[in-house]
């Protein structure tokens, strides 16, 4: 995930910073408890196409 496209990206539902979570290819959002997936080096900022996190999940992220 390029750093510069990580830097302006924000969650569509919150306008929060989002958390690169490289191992599983994804973009989380702490506020909104999404997991938004990467696919093909393309990140899918659709609230429909998100995961939704468990609140243990979402406790466990750090504040980008």
């Amino acid at each position: 995930m390029d750093k510069r496209l990580l830097d302006i990206l924000v969650c569509p539902v919150t306008q929060k910073p989002l958390i690169y979570d490289k191992k599983n290819q994804e973009l989380l959002c702490k506020s909104s408890r999404l997991a938004y997936p990467i696919q093909d080096d393309v990140p899918v900022m659709l609230a429909d196409k998100a995961r939704h996190l468990s609140l243990e999940e979402a406790e466990k992220l750090k504040s980008p």
